[in-house]
């Protein structure tokens, strides 16, 4: 399909908050009121703590000069049409250097259920029937089709009559050299905007107990709109992750200062979708 159809916010918020950093877009879990939940780094991957009943809000901003689509995940969900992720399906379009907050399960153009961390059996994943993929939040980042060159085309000589002469050839002159100082400039912030963080390496073990699930919350306002994307390729050009659980799960891994792990279970996928299923 060479257009997608993707929402797009209108808002742009302060960055206030520690993020996920990735090559293209950062990824954070903040509060309502845009405080960060308490995260740490183990080995390569973001962990947050959770609590049951806690609200969230997925913060993301765009580190690049383009407009991009991010395709999110919660708990193996597409936030956006509740269907099992895969980075195929639909996401939300950022425009060059713009932050995002996603409060919670798109119901329409005008609503969100907000997301909030609970137990399993209160999850929506498993509400719905896929509790297989609890604690983990993906971003499936794609860059879009860039639009075609202008054709070159030979410069026209002619006669200058009447205009200034040489010294409009001066200014000319003046006015290219000026340029020509500004564009190295200009290329060595773009470039340097897009200094990439390390790769995410595989998930640590997780313990035996049950995980930390998003539940399907209240409604609230929350507008947003439709524009048109055409991504540049089928695969994503970057993938994010940040997995959570509660603190005490945490601290049984190994992640938090702790006891090492004895113990490994299911890690969850962020997009593990692929076809659409069969019905039961």
């Amino acid at each position: 399909m060479p257009s997608r159809l993707s929402l797009a916010l209108a808002s742009l918020l302060c960055i206030t908050a520690p993020l996920h950093a990735g090559n293209l877009v950062d990824l954070s879990v903040v509060t309502p009121g845009g405080d960060p939940f308490a995260q740490t780094e183990f080995r390569g991957d973001t962990w947050v703590a959770g609590a049951p009943g806690a609200r969230y809000t997925l913060r993301v901003a765009n580190r690049s000069a383009e407009r991009l689509l991010v395709v999110l995940s919660v708990d193996g969900v597409n936030v956006i049409s509740g269907q099992t992720a895969s980075p195929t399906q639909q996401g939300y379009v950022l425009a060059p250097w713009q932050q995002v907050d996603i409060r919670g399960w798109r119901k329409s153009l005008e609503e969100t259920a907000e997301f909030y961390f609970t137990e399993l059996p209160d999850s929506y994943a498993a509400r719905t029937g896929r509790p297989f993929d609890l604690g983990v939040i993906g971003a499936a980042v794609f860059r879009e089709v860039s639009p075609p060159p202008i054709p070159w085309s030979p410069p026209v000589a002619y006669e200058n009559r009447g205009y200034g002469g040489r010294d409009d050839a001066r200014k000319n002159e003046s006015r290219r050299e000026r340029q020509g100082a500004q564009g190295p400039k200009g290329a060595a912030m773009e470039q340097e905007s897009r200094a990439s963080a390390d790769a995410v390496a595989s998930a640590p073990p997780q313990s035996a107990a049950a995980p930390l699930g998003t539940g399907h919350g209240d409604r609230r306002y929350d507008p947003a709109s439709t524009t048109e994307f055409r991504r540049a390729s089928h695969s994503p050009d970057e993938i994010v992750r940040v997995f959570y659980d509660r603190h005490e799960s945490l601290v049984a891994r190994g992640i938090w200062p702790g006891p090492p792990p004895s113990y490994s279970r299911h890690e969850p996928r962020a997009f593990p979708g692929s076809f659409a299923p069969d019905p039961w």
